[in-house]
């Protein structure tokens, strides 16, 4: 007999509730939740369309994993602590063996960051994934892209480009979805950045994710602030497994432009001393790439000469 939705969901999706204020979740018409005194609420969505931000052959657990952590690297650029989420999910039929692979992958990421289940719906039709996350922070502490001051510093987390050079390997067929390769990896299962943000909450001028790739995304942080920058090309963070495998010209495509990176792009005042600076504090690795300055554009250097560099961040409609 096939599975119904209300079965599907009871099966995958309903679970007890593993936050205190969660007062009702998964099951009624909507969830009541409690919000902590002198926070502010902070939320987030995504949506997810096979074909355009998944390949159809990948794994059911990276797109699970990947729906909700493309959500929470936004709660993390805000410096939040994530707490709810919300699901809808459109379905073309109920593949019990896919239904059970995105709900491991989703619920496995939930649980290492504290985040619970607490409604969402699902239909009939492509398949489209939406996620929204709550969270707090408090209001004084919140990062946002409109705080950068000239005279700051530009610092990126980890490294750029893996996730890139992972698209690129599957959709050339050097490596499958199911392969341990590291940069196929960070493709489908990117690690947002919770503990730096709500490490910077408070201590950064201002802060946002790399999800569009980092020239693109470097230009909304100015736009945001009323600012400019300077972008050091030779400072870019790559990772071994992309040095190793593509030419120096690909590797900085691959930073500049390629988005789904789910680093933090922040700055902080440049007499600053930020304890995760020194990588002893478990955060990532962090990389100072620039400056900010007056104005309003963003210039790129190369061993301390200019250099143009063409090219914008990822747009759904351009």
């Amino acid at each position: 007999m096939p599975l119904g939705e209300f079965d599907l969901i009871e099966r995958y999706f309903r679970r007890a509730p593993s936050r205190r204020d969660v007062l009702l979740g998964v099951g009624d018409d909507a969830a009541l939740l409690e919000v902590k005194p002198g926070r502010a609420l902070v939320a987030a969505t995504d949506t997810l369309v096979e074909g355009r931000h998944f390949l159809h052959r990948a794994p059911p657990s990276s797109i699970g994993h990947q729906a909700l952590a493309v959500n929470l690297s936004d709660l993390a650029a805000m410096g939040a602590e994530p707490a709810w989420a919300l699901l809808s999910l459109s379905l073309p039929q109920a593949d019990e063996r896919w239904l059970e692979g995105f709900a491991e992958g989703f619920f496995a990421l939930a649980d290492a960051s504290g985040v619970a289940l607490v409604g969402g719906d699902t239909v009939r039709g492509p398949l489209v994934v939406t996620v929204e996350v709550l969270g707090f922070v408090e209001p004084a502490r919140a990062l946002k892209r409109s705080g950068a001051r000239p005279g700051d510093a530009l610092y990126v987390s980890g490294s750029l480009g893996d996730s890139a050079a992972g698209l690129a390997t599957l959709l050339r067929g050097g490596a499958s979805a199911a392969s341990d390769d590291p940069l196929v990896r960070r493709h489908l299962f990117a690690q947002p950045r919770l503990a730096l943000g709500q490490a910077l909450a408070g201590v950064a001028t201002a802060g946002m994710d790399v999800s569009d790739g980092l020239l693109g995304d470097l230009h909304k942080l100015c736009a945001a602030s009323g600012v400019a920058a300077t972008l050091e090309l030779d400072a870019l963070p790559l990772s071994e497994a992309l040095l190793t495998r593509h030419s120096p010209e690909e590797c900085e495509n691959f930073a500049l432009h390629g988005g789904d990176d789910y680093e933090l792009l922040f700055t902080l005042p440049s007499d600053s001393a930020f304890p995760g600076e020194s990588g002893a504090s478990g955060l990532p690795r962090l990389t100072r790439i620039g400056r900010i300055t007056a104005g309003g554009s963003v210039r790129c250097t190369r061993g301390g000469t200019e250099v143009a560099v063409s090219g914008a961040g990822y747009d759904h409609f351009r």
